[in-house]
């Protein structure tokens, strides 16, 4: 589309909030991402392309921003807020990572896995923070799941 409005629709992207068992077996860690661009930690995460599935784009991404292949688990909370004056949104899944082999790239300098405490200190937004929290919840409630089960 161009022309006037041609960039005032909401900005639609789609990430993970990407975890892993640690090996060290001190339960559960949460990888961050550093972005040069920004100078910012995060969780990975991009602008989906037109007509792109948001599932399959937080997948994508997560692949092109760490090189890591993953298991996406439930839905997080979506975040919302303003990127140059549009409204962007981010829906976000759990998912476990199936290894810890990080590519950098020209996005993504860096990658860091952390203990949940740790990865809320060190995010940027506040808004990443609260998936961190989102996560813990889901994991807690399955395991909850899984006890009554057995």
């Amino acid at each position: 589309m161009t022309g006037p409005g041609a960039a005032t629709g909401p900005i639609r992207a789609a990430g993970c909030v990407l975890w892993r068992r640690s090996p060290r077996g001190t339960g559960l860690e949460i990888a961050l991402i550093h972005r040069p661009r920004w100078d910012d930690w995060s969780h990975p995460k991009g602008k989906l392309k037109r007509g792109e599935d948001a599932l399959r784009g937080a997948l994508r991404e997560v692949a092109e921003e760490t090189g890591m292949d993953c298991v996406p688990g439930p839905p997080l909370p979506s975040t919302h807020y303003v990127v140059d004056g549009r409204p962007k949104e981010v829906r976000y899944w759990a998912a476990r990572a199936l290894d810890d082999t990080f590519v950098p790239n020209r996005e993504v300098d860096r990658l860091i896995w952390l203990p949940p405490p740790a990865a809320r200190t060190r995010l940027t937004q506040q808004r990443d923070r609260d998936l961190v929290d989102a996560l813990l919840a889901l994991i807690a409630e399955a395991g909850e799941d899984e006890a009554r089960q057995g």
